[in-house]
């Protein structure tokens, strides 16, 4: 099997928690080539914990330097772009973590350098890898015409699951004038995707583009596109929000919102005609706790419930193994540019629905 050399851009909490312990649990597939973040502090201690000589405070110098087949964009969502345009202009396969980016300009960017590299680009979407759910979109046909759907995903902080499970290094050295520019930079981008809106719909998009893409991009894959939101209502600045979408014969509740509570609640349900099918996601912080596949099956004078737990093998995993087929068979990736752009337009859509009241 060939052995992809790959270097990590960004080296925050999911890095740590994740990324990190997955490249290295996969030695056939990857070698920790190098690693890039602003924080030198930070570079130095994880570069010494996972035995990489090959260290960078900035994306283009580690690029500039060559010896890399692959690289995994895990830094600030504002810089996602500049980093993936750039290493597909090096030559180089690029796995970015959600959201790919946070405007249609900065999408079209990306599409057209991918496009003239004819590498790949695929967009971090774990939950759509867990075997639980490819399951539910093979089995969904058995539910019969489908009359109402749920996603739901109400969440506590992630930093409360973390803090309980893992160490995550926080750096203190970060210079300040970076942390500024990033602020800037996001709001100059959010307007870009929606215009000059109140800043409580500009927070309102950030957790549609971060927590919300996981939920609408598998809400996608397993139904289809909705023809339009009909409705959507927030509160508490934009930290709740409760849409409607429309999809001819059915209508999709999608409810999501983050609080204080050491749990994660987070599932799509799928009410058909003769069937219900739930798929529960766990946190994906604490590896290896299984996503669970529920059907609730009628067939004549037969009711049969069942939880399915295809495999332990967490999400990343799974979509680190995909990255690498796509990579070295010149496979087109499930979740692609295109496919995230579908997602952003979704929320640009809910944020209209939003304003109209």
């Amino acid at each position: 099997m060939s052995k992809l050399r790959v270097g990590v851009i960004g080296l925050g909490e999911v890095a740590q928690v994740i990324h990190l312990p997955v490249i290295e649990s996969l030695p056939d597939r990857y070698e920790l080539a190098a690693i890039c973040d602003i924080s030198p502090g930070l570079l130095e201690r994880l570069g010494a914990r996972y035995r990489v000589e090959h260290r960078y405070t900035d994306f283009r110098e580690m690029l500039a330097a060559g010896g890399l087949d692959c690289v995994v964009v895990l830094n600030s969502d504002e810089y996602h772009a500049d980093c993936t345009v750039a290493a597909l202009d090096a030559g180089l396969d690029v796995l970015v973590e959600k959201p790919m980016c946070l405007s249609p300009r900065e999408a079209q960017e990306i599409i057209a350098a991918r496009d003239r590299s004819g590498k790949t680009v695929m967009v971090a979407y774990m939950r759509r890898f867990a075997p639980a759910f490819t399951e539910a979109v093979e089995k969904l046909p058995q539910l019969g015409p489908i009359r109402y759907v749920r996603v739901h995903d109400v969440i506590g902080e992630n930093r409360l699951i973390v803090d309980q499970t893992s160490y995550v290094d926080r750096p203190d050295d970060v210079p300040e004038e970076a942390v500024d520019e990033k602020w800037a930079r996001r709001s100059a981008l959010v307007k870009e995707a929606l215009g000059d809106v109140p800043q409580e719909l500009e927070w309102t998009y950030g957790l549609l583009c971060g927590l919300g893409s996981h939920d609408l991009s598998a809400m996608r894959e397993l139904l289809g596109r909705p023809k339009e939101v009909s409705a959507a209502k927030m509160w508490r600045n934009g930290g709740y929000l409760v849409a409607l979408l429309d999809y001819g014969d059915f209508v999709v509740t999608y409810e999501t919102g983050v609080d204080d509570q050491l749990r994660y609640d987070t599932y799509i349900e799928v009410y058909g005609a003769s069937g219900t099918m739930k798929v529960e996601y766990d946190t994906p912080y604490v590896r290896h706790f299984p996503t669970t596949l529920h059907l609730e099956l009628t067939d004549g004078d037969s009711y049969e419930r069942s939880v399915r737990r295809p495999h332990l093998k967490d999400p990343y995993t799974y979509e680190l193994e995909h990255f690498h087929e796509a990579v070295t068979t010149g496979a087109t990736p499930k979740t692609t540019p295109e496919d995230f752009v579908h997602d952003m337009e979704l929320f640009v859509e809910i944020i209209r629905a939003l304003e109209k009241g």
